[in-house]
């Protein structure tokens, strides 16, 4: 009981745990679980479908990108290396396409980056939403008091018996069962690369942090 109330003067004090990710039960057992919604969120059979399905639906624009950029860069090579021979018109056309390739890999990527940020949110969102239920559901028929979200809220020390997250994705699994690809993850679009003479390599990054 004291853990119990421990815990509420802590997430009352901190103001940081979302109603969301607390399941209430009516039972008085007091017991406290654990759960990182994030985590379970990629774990499960449908959310690593889902990163699979996200990575080949923006592989394309990520292909086209990187021409750009090497577009840019090459650009960027016959400047400097033929600085010398170049006259000065075919210097200043050169600079002018640099710059407007600069530009649309700039707006490119910004918007593959907004795109994605949106996909990726609904996905979060859908997932995220079915598994609240299965958390609500197994915290009640095991007399759970309360489970906390650890993404969302500092826990300082707590023992393995109060980590739900695995127990939870198999459940997930249970009720959602998912036949497609569960292998590799999204790649995030590059990041743009600014007014600079070259762009920026993109990187393939997922990193499922609030």
């Amino acid at each position: 009981m004291k853990t119990r109330v421990l815990t509420i003067t802590l997430l009352l004090c901190l103001g940081a745990a979302p109603t969301g990710l607390l399941a209430q039960s009516s039972g008085t057992s007091g017991k406290v679980g654990l759960v990182n919604i994030q985590e379970a969120i990629v774990s499960t059979a449908e959310g690593k479908k889902a990163m699979v399905e996200l990575q080949n639906k923006y592989q394309p624009r990520q292909q086209e990108m990187q021409k750009l950029q090497q577009n840019i860069q090459a650009i960027n090579d016959q400047l400097q290396k033929q600085a010398a021979t170049l006259s000065e018109d075919e210097q200043r056309r050169l600079n002018r396409d640099m710059e407007e390739k600069q530009k649309l890999f700039k707006r490119s990527t910004e918007d593959a980056s907004a795109d994605f940020a949106t996909d990726r949110d609904e996905i979060v969102r859908r997932i995220g939403q079915k598994i609240l239920n299965v958390i609500r559901d197994y915290a009640e028929k095991n007399g759970f008091s309360l489970i906390i979200g650890s993404d969302q809220v500092p826990i300082y020390y707590a023992t393995k018996e109060v980590e739900l997250t695995a127990e939870i994705v198999r459940l997930y699994d249970a009720a959602n069962p998912s036949d497609a690809p569960t292998t590799g993850g999204p790649a995030k679009p590059a990041a743009h690369s600014g007014a600079s003479s070259t762009a920026k390599s993109a990187k393939p990054a997922v990193k499922p942090n609030p």
